[in-house]
């Protein structure tokens, strides 16, 4: 059976220039379930899709705060984004502690970076199998970044990663002029109509399955998850009917799970 002889560790560079671990740990991230992020002048958004193992399991965990004004959304291995909000929470601590201030988004998001990308040329070492999307708000306004295993850290607009996210990505390029100006309430509305690209047409967001990260200006970091998404997916609906669009009815969590991704790496 042929083996790749250059994917043996993350220091091993192909006769191309590739380092197949990253490769791999990529498209990890392409295996879990979709996360959006977008941003405004005063508000930064995240919202994410969660997946349940099996029915009788709970969904996963797909968003994590940081601190007051920071938080995550993930997709790609959990426990890799467990080490890594982990990480950036000591982050966070130390700079209250020592300068006491909050940290600067961009230096949060810089240190999951090197972190990172020490891991893709210190022998022993794998990259994480996790892609990050980070918002924040500081003095310096609203941001959002998507963290990458290769560390690669970029500041978007708007931003998705995980299954199907090119449908999400397609919806933030069209709108994206928007967000600039637009309310926290907007800003989650279009976060929740890019994320519902994502879906296979058969499914649809509902409470169980969807959660919502908000941080800005005048608010401290919230994590919307449950009974509490139920307001914002009615409003979706109502929008969507306003413009031609017919609401979809619920579905039971038994029918959330795509069965046809080979793999959940949201585990």
């Amino acid at each position: 059976q042929f083996r790749n002889s250059y994917d043996n560790d993350s220091i091993t560079y192909s006769p191309t220039g590739r380092l197949f671990q990253v490769e791999y740990a990529l498209e990890a991230i392409k295996q879990g379930s979709a996360a959006v992020g977008l941003v405004s002048k005063t508000h930064a958004v995240v919202v994410a899709l969660k997946r349940n193992a099996e029915e009788l399991g709970s969904y996963q965990k797909k968003i994590i705060r940081i601190d007051d004004h920071l938080g995550i959304g993930l997709a790609g291995l959990a426990p890799d984004a467990r080490v890594l909000s982990n990480f950036m929470r000591q982050q966070a601590m130390t700079s209250k502690m020592i300068y006491n201030r909050a940290i600067p988004v961009i230096k949060v998001a810089n240190a999951i970076a090197d972190k990172a990308q020490a891991n893709t040329q210190n022998y022993g070492r794998r990259p994480y199998g996790v892609g990050l999307l980070v918002i924040g708000y500081d003095e310096a306004g609203a941001h959002l970044y998507e963290f990458q295993p290769s560390g690669s850290v970029l500041e978007y607009f708007g931003a998705a990663i995980g299954a199907r996210s090119q449908s999400a990505r397609t919806y933030l390029e069209r709108n994206f002029e928007q967000f600039v100006e637009c309310s926290m309430d907007d800003l989650i509305l279009h976060g929740l109509r890019a994320l519902r690209d994502t879906l296979p047409q058969d499914k649809e967001l509902m409470v169980q399955n969807t959660s919502i990260g908000v941080v800005g200006i005048d608010t401290s970091f919230q994590l919307l998850e449950n009974d509490d998404v139920r307001i914002w997916l009615d409003r979706m609906g109502d929008v969507a009917n306003t413009r031609g669009r017919p609401a979809s009815p619920g579905l039971t969590p038994a029918t959330v799970e795509d069965t046809a991704e080979p793999i959940d790496t949201d585990v």
